[in-house]
C-alpha cells in the first residue's frame, strides 16, 4: 500500500478521532478554529477544503498550508440582508494571515447563485443542508467546536478524504464544478484518484 493511502483501510469509527488529530496539528487550523469559536457566528462550520486539503497534506508529507487558497466559514442567520453578512465579515477579525478566511451566511446563496453559476436555486435551510450539496461528496465535510468540544459534519463520511479519492456528487448538477476543482486539485496533489462524473445522474435540480 502507498504511505499517502496509509490510513484508508481503517473502518469509519476510527478516521474521526485521525482526522480531528491531523487539523489540531496544524497551526493556522487551530488558530482558525479557535477565533471561529470566539467569535460564535450562528450556526457555524469551517467547511470543505481547509480541512480535507489540510489531510491530504499530512499523509503526503507537504507543509500544511499547501495549496489551500482560502478558510470558507459558513454560518446561518435568517436575517438574509446584504448589510447584515456585510456587518459579520467585518466583524471576523483575528483570524491568521494566511490562508484568508471567507466568511458567508448559507441563508443568502439563492440570492446569488443563479448571476454566478446561470440556474437558480431554492433557500437553503442550513449550513450542512450546504455541504450536502457540494460537488464532491469527498468535500462534504464541516467542523465547529462548541465549548471546547468538535462538532463535525461529514455526510458522507471520511473514507474518501483519506482515500485521496475525490467523488461526485450528483446530487444537484454540479458536474463542472466538480470536473474544475478536480482538475485544480490534481495539480497540487498527483497522487489523488479522480472519479468522473456519472454519465446519468438523478440531480435535484
Amino acid at each position: 500500500m502507498s504511505h499517502h493511502l496509509r490510513y484508508a483501510h481503517l473502518p469509519e469509527p476510527e478516521l474521526e478521532p485521525l482526522f480531528l488529530d491531523i487539523l489540531q496539528q496544524a497551526d493556522f487550523m487551530r488558530q482558525a478554529l479557535d477565533r471561529a469559536q470566539a467569535l460564535d457566528f450562528p450556526k457555524w462550520r469551517i467547511v470543505s477544503g481547509a480541512l480535507y486539503n489540510t489531510v491530504w497534506n499530512h499523509l503526503t508529507g507537504r507543509p500544511a498550508a499547501h495549496g489551500i487558497k482560502d478558510i470558507d466559514l459558513f454560518y446561518f442567520d435568517d436575517d438574509t440582508s446584504w448589510e447584515a453578512e456585510d456587518k459579520v465579515i467585518k466583524a471576523a477579525t483575528g483570524f491568521p494571515a494566511e490562508p484568508p478566511v471567507e466568511v458567508r451566511n448559507q441563508a443568502r446563496v439563492h440570492l446569488w447563485y443563479e448571476l454566478h453559476f446561470g440556474r437558480a436555486i431554492p433557500p437553503l435551510t442550513s449550513v450542512e443542508e450546504a455541504i450536502d450539496r457540494f460537488a464532491s461528496k469527498t468535500h462534504c465535510v464541516g467542523l465547529r467546536v462548541e465549548n471546547g468540544i468538535f462538532n463535525l459534519y461529514a455526510p458522507y463520511g471520511l473514507k474518501d478524504i483519506f482515500a485521496m479519492r475525490v467523488l461526485p456528487n450528483p446530487l444537484q448538477d454540479n458536474k463542472a464544478t466538480h470536473e474544475a476543482k478536480a482538475a485544480r486539485q490534481l495539480g497540487h496533489w498527483p497522487e489523488l484518484e479522480i472519479i468522473p462524473w456519472p454519465k446519468e445522474s438523478n440531480s435535484t435540480y
